[in-house]
C-alpha cells in the first residue's frame, strides 16, 4: 500500500516506489510461504481438517508443507495417564472421583484406578473424526469405569481385597484393552491402586486376623511346652538308666576295693594324717601316715 500511494506522501518516496512494491511482494510472500509450512513436535502427530473434512495424511514430528487454509489438530502419542481416585489432589478430576462398585455379596467397594496409555498415532484421523480431542473423557474415563463395575460384580469384597485381586485386575485389563483398540487408543497398563472395603468389612477383617494371631501364638506356646516335656522325660530316663546300670554292676567287692584304693592313694600323700576304717565285718582298721 505504501508503494501504490508514495506519491502522496513525498515526492522523494516515488523514486522508491518500485523497491517499495517488491518488498512488499517478498512480504506477502514469505507470509504465504510461512502459512504452508507447519512444526510438528516431538511426541505428537498433526491431523488436519479442510472445511470440516479430516484428511487421512497424518503430519509426523518437524516441518510439514500443508495447505494454507487446513486447520492442524495435535495429537499427543506418548504414554499418558488417567488417575480416578478418592484423594482429592491426586486425580484429573477435582474432588473424590474413585470408582464406587457393588461386589456379588452387595457391599460397596471404593477402587482407586491410574490407566497408562496412548494414543495410536495412525488412528488420529479417526479418533478426530469419531471421537474428538477429548477422548480422554469420551473413552479413558467413561470405559474404565463401566468395565470395573460390570467385572466387580462376580467377586466378594473380600475376594477383591485379598485372594482374587491379581484375577480381577487381569479381567478388566483384558475387557478395557479391547475397548480401547476399537477406540485408537492403545492400553499400556492398568494399575489398582486402593481398594477400599466397609468398615465393617475391615472390622470382621481385623478381628479374624487377630484371633489367627492368637491361635498361632497359642500353637507355638503348645509346641514350646511339649518339647520341653519332651527334654524332661529324655533327661529321666538318662537317669534312671544311668542309676540301673550302677545298681547292676557295682557289687560290695568292687566297691570295697574301690574304697581301699582310694584310701591307700590319701595314706600315701605327703601329709600326715589318720583313717580310721570300718572294715565290714573285719572290726575297725586304723592308717596312719609316716609323717
Amino acid at each position: 500500500m505504501l508503494g501504490l500511494n508514495a506519491g502522496r506522501f513525498s515526492e522523494g518516496l516515488v523514486r522508491l516506489r518500485g523497491a517499495l512494491l517488491g518488498l512488499g511482494l517478498v512480504f506477502i510472500g514469505l507470509g504465504i510461504a510461512l502459512s504452508t509450512v507447519v512444526q510438528i513436535g516431538a511426541g505428537q502427530v498433526g491431523v488436519q481438517t479442510l472445511f470440516g473434512k479430516v484428511e487421512p495424511r497424518i503430519l509426523q514430528p518437524g516441518l510439514n508443507v500443508v495447505n494454507p487454509l487446513v486447520d492442524i489438530t495435535r495429537f499427543d502419542t506418548r504414554t499418558q495417564n488417567y488417575t480416578m481416585s478418592a484423594q482429592h489432589s491426586e486425580g484429573q478430576q477435582a474432588g473424590d472421583d474413585a470408582i464406587r462398585v457393588l461386589s456379588a455379596d452387595g457391599l460397596e467397594v471404593v477402587i482407586d484406578l491410574t490407566v497408562l496409555y496412548h494414543v495410536v498415532a495412525s488412528q488420529t484421523p479417526k479418533i478426530l473424526s469419531t471421537i474428538g480431542e477429548d477422548y480422554q473423557d469420551k473413552i479413558v474415563r467413561a470405559i474404565s469405569r463401566t468395565r470395573i463395575r460390570d467385572n466387580a460384580v462376580y467377586y466378594d469384597a473380600v475376594a477383591l481385597y485379598s485372594t482374587r485381586r491379581e484375577e480381577f485386575q487381569t479381567r478388566i485389563l483384558a475387557a478395557i484393552e479391547k475397548d480401547f483398540r476399537n477406540a485408537g487408543l492403545q492400553l499400556d497398563q492398568l494399575l489398582i491402586r486402593n481398594i477400599q472395603l466397609p468398615e465393617s468389612v475391615k472390622r470382621s477383617i481385623e478381628s479374624k486376623i487377630s484371633a489367627e494371631q492368637e491361635a498361632q501364638k497359642m500353637q507355638f506356646v503348645v509346641q514350646k511346652e511339649r518339647q520341653e516335656a519332651e527334654r524332661k522325660r529324655v533327661e529321666a530316663q538318662g537317669i534312671a538308666d544311668y542309676q540301673r546300670i550302677i545298681n547292676a554292676e557295682l557289687s560290695d567287692k568292687l566297691l570295697q576295693y574301690e574304697t581301699i584304693k582310694a584310701n591307700q592313694a590319701i595314706a600315701t600323700s605327703e601329709n600326715a594324717k589318720v583313717i580310721i576304717m570300718n572294715g565290714r565285718g573285719n572290726g575297725p582298721q586304723v592308717l596312719i601316715g609316716d609323717k
